[in-house]
């Protein structure tokens, strides 16, 4: 996984790059599985594999294949990079172990979802309880994020697709013949 990522960041042509976040995402994906939490594989499987991988490759046919190479120090950026990932790194040693049965979420909210969440929610899966009732409404706003961004990609591909069609050499024949048809008529009932 660290491998892609790495590859990701030094890749110029674009296309690989979205190619190799498709595969990241896939990767997540069986992490996820691995960890027994197959819901959220199978969403990243679907929006982080499928759905963002169509949409960058929908988005790089109106855009160049090379990224520019950009002149200067990228001093700054790894500085904050460092920082950043150091201030990161820092914070995640007092994190509990992986799996640790003594951990605050598993002594804290766990077992009152796992006790309470079919006789207040219903469903007797306790993860679609959770994700619809407990967490509703930061499910909806995850759906909402998610329909705001696809909504915005199909708005700038259809926005290119005009501006495309809409020039002379780029729409059929027939319609540049019925565009001078249009404008003779036009002139002759002016005169």
């Amino acid at each position: 996984m660290a491998a892609s990522a790495l590859v990701m960041v030094r890749l110029r042509n674009l296309f690989a790059v979205a190619m190799l976040s498709g595969a990241f995402s896939l990767i997540a994906a069986v992490l996820y599985v691995v960890m027994d939490a197959v819901d959220v594989a199978f969403t990243e499987a679907a929006v982080g594999a499928g759905i963002a991988t169509v949409l960058m490759l929908s988005t790089l046919g109106l855009t160049k294949q090379e990224e520019k190479i950009r002149a200067g120090s990228p001093l700054l950026a790894l500085l904050i990079v460092f920082v950043t990932g150091g201030g990161l790194l820092y914070g995640t040693l007092d994190m509990p172990h992986y799996g640790d049965a003594t951990a605050p979420i598993n002594n804290h909210v766990a077992p009152r979802y796992i006790e309470k969440s079919g006789a207040e929610v219903g469903p007797p899966n306790i993860v679609t309880s959770i994700l619809a009732s407990y967490r509703g409404y930061d499910t909806l706003g995850e759906t909402a994020v998610v329909f705001t961004a696809a909504i915005g990609v199909l708005a700038i591909i259809g926005r290119s697709r005009r501006k495309k069609m809409g020039a002379p050499e780029n729409r059929p024949e027939h319609d540049r013949e019925h565009d001078r048809e249009h404008d003779h008529e036009h002139d002759r009932g002016t005169a």
